[in-house]
């Protein structure tokens, strides 16, 4: 009981005093952990293109996020546009300057893309990069080397499940969140030279919104955009509350696990496709048909 306790302490103690950006805040995920963040004593930027959204968040923050370490964890907002690298770049600058450094780099912001392939133009498949692979490309860009510089950081990028198992309807989605996972672990091998650790993060699917959201309005429309929520709670399970996600995560990031999979059912569906990958692909296709009708 003692070694547990000592643990969780430590896992806790770990954020205190730390300053931390996380991109996509103003909601779902990012909003989780940027909370828990700033529970566990850290202080903040809560970075998000919805201007308004982040702002409400570290509001909020400011006067109800409390504190779980012994230093009182606080919280800023920026507008942030992840695609813009020079933005990104800007931000991280003038947050870690401020700040004494920069100690985590939260990756997290995402955008869902879907449909199937034969219904999908260019664009799907460029708004989905763009977003979802270049946003973290950005991030990297503008915190490693500060990092490095300082000899130590943490860099932590949300991929998916579906960066680690094929996810059909959600080709483009998953395709990117692959990228993701393979760009944090092999940047994880590299940074440990340096001081920098990296983790990734592949939830299974979290109460967010996510999960109702169809592609962005402004592509061509593609008819067989699925349903996200019907269709992940079908393959994967019922969804899981975002804030218990975070907790998760900044227990597992304390831990500097590579991979960080969450929760049960997400473990028990890697650990499935890992054991016999045929498995899952070719009894997929009969589900996904049920549910695309």
């Amino acid at each position: 009981m003692g070694r547990s306790s000592d643990k969780a302490a430590m896992q806790r103690a770990h954020f205190d005093g730390a300053a931390a950006i996380v991109t996509g805040a103003a909601s779902g995920i990012g909003k989780a952990l940027a909370t828990e963040l700033v529970r566990r004593g850290a202080t903040v930027l809560v970075a998000d293109i919805d201007s308004e959204g982040a702002q409400a968040v570290a509001a909020d923050l400011r006067r109800h996020g409390g504190s779980g370490g012994q230093s009182q964890g606080g919280a800023l907002a920026a507008t942030l546009d992840v695609t813009d690298a020079d933005a990104v770049a800007e931000s991280v600058g003038i947050f870690a300057t401020e700040h004494g450094g920069l100690d985590f780099m939260f990756n997290n912001a995402g955008i869902p893309v879907g449909g199937e392939v034969s219904d999908l133009s260019v664009a799907h498949w460029q708004r989905a990069l763009d977003v979802n692979v270049m946003s973290v490309v950005h991030g990297v860009a503008a915190a490693y080397p500060r990092m490095i510089e300082r000899g130590r950081g943490h860099i932590v990028n949300t991929a998916s499940l579906a960066g680690l198992v094929p996810s059909p309807l959600l080709v483009p989605y998953s395709t990117t969140k692959h990228a993701v996972v393979g760009l944090s672990v092999g940047l994880r091998m590299e940074a440990a030279k340096h001081g920098v650790r990296v983790s990734v993060v592949c939830p299974g699917v979290i109460e967010t919104p996510l999960l109702d959201k169809g592609n962005p309005a402004d592509l061509p429309p593609a008819t067989s955009t699925p349903d996200i929520r019907a269709l992940l709670t079908e393959l994967i399970g019922k969804p899981y509350p975002a804030a218990s996600l975070a907790r998760d995560v900044l227990d597992n990031v304390a831990l500097n696990r590579p991979i960080i999979v969450a929760p049960r059912r997400a473990k028990a569906v890697w650990a499935a496709y890992r054991f016999s990958p045929r498995l899952l692909v070719d009894r997929s296709p009969k589900r996904v048909r049920s549910i695309s009708r």
